[in-house]
């Protein structure tokens, strides 16, 4: 069974429905690369999966050690490239609501910066991670 199902609906969106939870989400292409902007184009979900993955796995990593985590937004900005057109690079800004101590900070970046998402990016991407620290 495929863990995603995406239908091109035409006018440069698409809808990818989780096959497991039945969730949608629609994407457009954006006002500079023809489309209408409605909706997050592909390259926000990619910029918005790396923040979510790492914000998952600081989830997971403040489970087993026990340190509060909920509340922690982050701002994405995303910044294209021209030639070729791809994601150049990632920013990424933590506000946490709560104060942490030296081992905390490390284990929380550690957990960031060694997401599944992470991981699977291009080495050439430029990932800029500001902890706020």
């Amino acid at each position: 069974m495929p863990t995603i199902k995406t239908t091109y609906q035409g006018e440069l969106r698409t809808e990818a429905v989780h096959v497991q939870s039945d969730t949608h989400i629609i994407t457009d292409a954006p006002v500079d690369n023809q489309g209408k902007g409605e909706a997050f184009s592909p390259t926000d979900l990619l910029s918005a999966s790396l923040a979510s993955c790492m914000m998952t796995i600081m989830g997971i990593a403040g489970r087993t050690h026990n340190i509060a985590l909920e509340g922690t937004t982050c701002d994405i900005t995303k910044i294209m490239s021209a030639s070729p057109r791809k994601v150049a690079e990632i920013q990424i800004s933590f506000q946490f609501p709560h104060t942490y101590d030296d081992k905390q900070k490390a284990i929380i970046e550690n957990a960031a910066l060694t997401c599944p998402v992470m991981l699977s990016l291009h080495p050439d991407m430029k990932k800029t991670v500001d902890f706020g620290w």
